[in-house]
């Protein structure tokens, strides 16, 4: 079996951070170039041949649509390469499952692609980035990570982009799935799927790289409406409420939203709890709302971009995107 190509596509993060201490809490992220990068994981010894390309070197918290606009033809181009047999992108932790979540929903996924990142930067103590990169080059190389759409891999765990989520502000094991734990455990040696694949190569949206904005309350004790009104700002096309428990939000929130959707711009609820489902009420037929289901706010506000950048702006039609992932 010839050894898989690989184009990986850096973007940054603790996986390319330095914190000139071997034990230090504070780090720079963004340090490390890829052919650097490329070269110290070159003496790992794995059975793939890697070519790499710099997108960006930043923060993951400073991730949005200036990278994105250019990671997403950089992967379109990869994909088409008859060369590459899948594609890597290295993230910041902080923001990866939004990355991931963005590129699952819009890239035709006939190849292979796993974005990865770590907990530690690349001096520290215990650095979980080479590790990490190792099993992202075994679940890219192998031909049946297509067709699972695009994954994310931290800590010898596969996880599909729709699930991930970040749990844990440190330590290696910072990520869980849900509403499914994970797909696949991966090791540097040894990869072992969960089921069949469940996607067809197909990208579910249209790519725009004009992603309209859409902004995120969080729902507290004494919440007001006036309070979410005001931070929406003129130019949000879109909001989403993550209420507490299953969605809820205080009575005089919930008019003010209401009126906000009669008006044209989508409302969708999601949850501020780490798990769990927000099931479509009653209610929100007459509200006009939507129902996030299993996504957690930040990854309902990526969707809801999506919809809206593809033309879907009606209640019912956004549901069912919520519904049918």
């Amino acid at each position: 079996m010839c050894a898989a190509n690989i184009r990986v596509l850096a973007t940054g993060g603790t996986i390319a951070g330095i914190a000139g201490s071997a034990i230090g809490v504070e780090y720079r992220s963004g340090e490390i170039g890829i052919d650097a990068y490329l070269e110290q994981v070159g003496g790992l010894g794995l059975s793939a041949s890697l070519s790499g390309r710099q997108i960006a070197n930043i923060d993951s918290a400073d991730m949005g649509p200036a990278v994105w606009n250019r990671l997403h033809p950089a992967c379109i181009d990869a994909l088409a390469d008859d060369d590459c047999d899948g594609v890597i992108v290295t993230h910041g932790t902080d923001t990866l499952e939004e990355t991931a979540f963005l590129l699952d929903l819009t890239l035709p996924v006939v190849k292979p692609v796993v974005v990865v990142g770590a907990m530690r930067p690349a001096d520290a103590v215990g650095y979980d980035g080479l590790r990490n990169f190792a099993n992202a080059v075994r679940v890219a190389g192998d031909p049946a990570a297509a067709g699972r759409g695009v994954l994310a891999v931290m800590g010898d765990r596969v996880f599909a982009a729709r699930d991930v989520r970040k749990v844990r502000t440190r330590g290696a094991e910072a990520f869980r799935g849900f509403p499914r734990e994970s797909v696949g455990l991966v090791t540097p040696a040894s990869l072992q799927w969960f089921g069949a694949p469940w996607r067809g190569g197909g990208q579910l949206f249209a790519w725009s790289d004009d992603l309209p904005r859409v902004a995120i309350a969080y729902a507290h004790a004494d919440l007001r409406a006036g309070d979410v009104i005001a931070q929406r700002g003129q130019d949000i096309r879109g909001l989403v409420i993550a209420g507490v428990g299953e969605g809820n939000m205080p009575l005089d929130v919930r008019r003010a939203l209401a009126d906000l959707a009669a008006r044209g711009v989508p409302v969708v609820r999601a949850s501020r709890t780490e798990e769990g489902l927000v099931d479509r009420e009653e209610s929100d037929a007459a509200d006009g709302f939507v129902a996030a289901r299993a996504l957690n706010p930040q990854k309902a506000r990526i969707l809801l971009q999506v919809c809206l950048a593809n033309g879907l702006t009606e209640p019912a039609a956004i549901q069912r995107a919520f519904d049918e992932g």
